[in-house]
């Protein structure tokens, strides 16, 4: 905690020694583990508040495009392929903070099937009687397309259990509400379930997810400030614990 408090310290100064400010943070929902404890300590030493709302990529997008306040996202790279959100977003480069891959869980003492190869994969899938996750999202969108791309959507359709919130998906797989689980892997990190592993070489895929300041953010430099600190060396290493990836 030393070092990220050493951290939030350096990104108070790098604001400029700005009076406080309330951020509005809006990220992606399996970002939600790293920035819930990283969020107090940057709140400790720099004194701003950091307001964060979770959510999928469609809902960041109509929410980013509705017009509602936010000062910084941390969400998935999806979100910047969307011309109108783009324009909501200041000039210049996006900041990568964390990337993870794709795996899949099954209840804490069931069989763990073979996952090992795309057919094997696709076996498992059709085998399993349900299976969780959450389609309306950019990790579930590229579920779909696995899905797809093994010639089983349909049959994976009248299966999936769609889950409101990615925490929600291991949840359903150890209550028994669902006989597999299938997303982004440090999501699927929780109790009650094991990971079979992730998705086989040739499905496997990382999401990147990436900051950015809003274009009309009156706090551009406490942003800038959180965004320096996400980037820092002790905050990888608390994203490194949540199972992702740092940059």
């Amino acid at each position: 905690m030393k070092g990220l408090l050493a951290v939030a310290a350096i990104a108070c100064v790098m604001s400029t020694m700005a009076e406080a400010a309330e951020l509005k943070v809006i990220a992606g929902g399996s970002m939600m583990a790293p920035l819930n404890k990283l969020s107090p300590e940057f709140e400790k030493a720099t004194g701003h508040r950091l307001s964060i709302h979770f959510d999928s990529t469609p809902n960041i997008i109509a929410r980013v495009n509705s017009g509602t306040p936010f000062d910084v996202v941390v969400v998935p790279v999806d979100v910047f392929k969307d011309a109108a959100a783009k324009t909501h977003f200041a000039p210049g480069p996006t900041v990568d903070i964390a990337r993870v891959g794709y795996g899949v869980i099954v209840p804490a003492g069931a069989p763990k099937p073979d996952i090992s190869t795309p057919d094997a994969f696709k076996q498992a899938m059709l085998a399993a009687p349900s299976v969780a996750f959450l389609p309306a999202s950019a990790a579930g969108a590229y579920v779909t397309k696995v899905f797809e791309r093994l010639g089983i959507a349909e049959e994976m359709k009248a299966k999936t259990k769609v889950q409101a919130t990615p925490g929600q998906i291991p949840q359903a797989v150890a209550r028994g509400d669902a006989d597999i689980g299938v997303f982004l892997s440090n999501v699927l990190i929780a109790p009650g379930v094991e990971l079979v592993g992730p998705l086989p070489g040739e499905l496997q895929q990382e999401l990147v997810f990436t900051s950015a300041v809003a274009a009309d953010s009156k706090e551009a430099d406490a942003a800038k400030a959180l965004i320096e600190f996400l980037r820092a060396p002790a905050a990888t290493s608390v994203i490194k614990a949540t199972g992702m990836t740092p940059g």
